[in-house]
């Protein structure tokens, strides 16, 4: 419309009219209503049962950590409970604003039993370079060293840190607990190192230990392709606002058409991500794993403060690192009473939330809660308060899954309270998709086609890595029913006669795999399962129901080193070594027990593409060939998997 007027009108008269235009609009009167938000508003506190303050704690080279005191009121001479995450204080310690402290507090890694009913003064901090802190990020920032030529870690922070709570918080009782649960878990570790004279006690649950061997980024090898979206979360933005994105509800199809776990990675730009170029560069387990693994380095330290190492038996993120570092500390504690585990049946993070089942199973009462009123809070209580009774906590406090029970060890693995000792013993695969006590007398193998464009799902499909709370739990998936797989072609699977007798196992299951492949690389995945009996007259859905009781998978160019992988010699037999995840379970009379062999998971793991290349983040799609997998079971080449059986005295 003001084109075609302006078409009619002399240039002159049209310069005229919109610079008196102009100058009008300038000059006009225009009235404002007044903004009715404050330009800051300071809330009051009336009626609150604790006091909230929210500090800048300065560390030694000048970076300043946010973090969050949360004081009951009223106290005095009062132990401090600390966690220190790169999850964001504020919104931990804010999740459903109250005045009430119990349903203030809120978040991945409150012990709530523990901190409320305990009285405890609460700190939550922000690690460096994330959410309200100071400095940069790096992930699991290293010790100073080789890999940190700074004069500063997650040691010193945590020294720093200590050091101005008890000097800064007139309430306390000048000790100091530290504990978290993942990442958060991690620290507690760190803490370890050099710690403050005043930090007490030390509670890392489900910790990140070493990311090579079996904790978050690899297992023996195989790369967890699903923490991909995590990388770039949690390294891509300073709050975390940046998020991934699927192009599939279906992730096994997004992941599919990617191709390899690099082409996925270029495809969402992860090249900016500092953390993923060094994966990249990483791919074998070299000094950049090896120098950071807390099991090593705490193996190097003195043993200074007690340590309740926690661990879940169904650890979909961390199933390595808490047993790990059991076995590095236990040596230094010749008392037998500065290192103690718990193994609870439980998810990653599951010892704070509903422990009363895992998925399909039911544990006949709630787990979590007996842990953390039995077992953390009187450890804690001891440690930490002033003239507190002596802590009735065994050296080991372990769940029995089976028989569903609680049970107090002087050791791990231990199969009873005397010390019943634990016998490794083979169970072999046979003909005939048999499992038996006794090793194989005829010459034999079974085989299957393992194909790149068909892996096998590591869980019934739609595969979807997130939802904790959705009804496929991303959490459980380890407890899954396994029938689905059983009945693939490209899975084998091995199975014992109905048992007549209990057959009880503690610590960990050794596969022993004498394998071929026509490839020059290959995945093996094993799996020791639970079989239910057909028909469960009080659970009638649990009906030959395949409980997974241990799983894992292991990259076959890693079997002479980890260091150094090497292409595998086509259609040889060769025997693949490895340990299943700690386990403490019975399987019961009328039950059964199976072996299910394959040579994928996806796509929480990436491909193996069979074909021996440099580096499988790189591989081309021309690499990705079928190979026929033969598992032998004749006298000589006999596979099998090791179990702990426990011998009763």
């Amino acid at each position: 419309m003001f084109s075609t007027i302006a078409r009619r009108i002399p240039a002159t008269v049209l310069g005229l009219l919109l610079a008196v235009s102009g100058t009008v609009g300038l000059h006009a009167q225009v009235p404002t209503l007044p903004a009715e938000t404050p330009a800051k508003l300071t809330p009051t506190f009336a009626g609150f049962d604790h006091i909230r303050r929210d500090v800048m704690i300065p560390m030694r080279d000048g970076v300043k950590l946010h973090t969050v005191i949360l004081v009951p009121k009223g106290a005095v001479r009062t132990p401090i409970l600390l966690t220190r995450t790169p999850y964001n204080a504020t919104a931990l310690t804010t999740y459903s604003p109250s005045a009430h402290l119990g349903t203030a507090i809120d978040g991945y890694d409150n012990a709530l039993d523990v901190i409320i009913g305990g009285g405890y003064i609460r700190v939550v901090q922000d690690v460096r370079g994330k959410y309200g802190s100071e400095g940069d990020y790096v992930m699991n920032r290293p010790l100073r060293g080789p890999l940190n030529p700074t004069n500063v870690d997650h040691a010193t922070d945590t020294y720093d840190t200590v050091d101005w709570l008890v000097k800064n918080i007139p309430e306390s009782n000048g000790k100091v607990g530290i504990l978290g649960i993942s990442y958060d878990g991690f620290l507690p570790l760190m803490a370890l190192v050099n710690p403050h004279p005043a930090l007490k006690v030390s509670v890392p649950m489900n910790p990140m230990v070493d990311g090579w061997m079996g904790d978050d980024w690899f297992h023996n090898g195989a790369f967890r392709q699903y923490n991909l979206a995590y990388m770039y979360e949690q390294v891509g933005t300073r709050d975390n606002s940046e998020r991934w994105w699927t192009t599939n509800y279906d992730e096994y199809d997004a992941f599919m058409r990617a191709g390899s776990a690099g082409d996925m990675a270029r495809q969402r730009g992860m090249e900016q991500i500092g953390f993923w170029r060094k994966v990249l560069a990483h791919p074998s387990y070299d000094a950049f794993w090896q120098d950071q693994a807390m099991d090593k380095i705490l193996a190097a330290q003195p043993l200074k403060i007690p340590v309740m190492i926690v661990h879940s038996l169904w650890d979909a993120e961390d199933s390595y690192g808490a047993i790990a570092v059991y076995k590095a500390l236990k040596p230094k504690d010749t008392n037998n009473d500065k290192v103690f585990l718990v193994m609870g049946p439980w998810h990653h993070g599951g010892e704070i939330a509903d422990g009363s089942s895992l998925g399909a199973i039911r544990w006949e009462s709630n787990t979590s809660q007996t842990f953390q009123r039995e077992v953390l809070r009187p450890f804690l209580d001891h440690y930490l308060k002033d003239d507190a009774p002596p802590a009735d906590v065994a050296p080991v406090t372990a769940f029995e899954s089976g028989t569903n029970t609680w049970r107090r060890l002087q050791s791990w693995p231990s199969g009873c309270a005397s010390g019943c000792p634990v016998r490794p013993t083979p169970l072999y695969m046979q003909a005939g998709a048999k499992l038996n006590f006794a090793p194989p007398t005829a010459a034999g193998f079974d085989e299957y086609i393992s194909d790149p464009a068909k892996p096998v799902p590591f869980r019934a499909r739609p595969t979807r890595s997130s939802g904790y709370e959705t009804p496929a739990r991303w959490a459980d998936w380890l407890a899954d029913d396994q029938r689905e797989m059983s009945g693939r072609t490209d899975v084998l699977t091995f199975t014992t006669d109905v048992l007549i007798a209990p057959v009880k196992i503690s610590g960990q299951a050794m596969a022993n795999l004498v394998a071929s492949t026509s490839g020059t690389d290959a995945d093996w995945v094993v799996k020791l399962i639970d079989v239910y009996p057909d028909e469960v007259p009080v659970q009638p859905a649990m009906g030959g129901f395949q409980f997974a009781v241990a799983m894992d998978i292991f990259r076959g160019r890693y079997r002479e080193s980890f260091e150094t992988p090497k292409a595998i010699i086509a259609n040889t037999p060769l025997v693949y070594r490895f340990a299943l995840p700690t386990t403490n379970h019975v399987f019961l009379p009328g039950h059964r027990i199976m072996v299910q062999v394959q040579s994928a998971w996806f796509p929480l793991y990436d491909r193996n593409p069979q074909t021996f290349v440099p580096n499988i983040f790189n591989a081309k799609p021309e690499d990705y060939r079928k190979a026929t997998q033969r598992i032998y079971h004749a006298p000589g080449q006999a596979s099998f998997v090791e179990l702990p059986i426990v011998n009763p005295r």
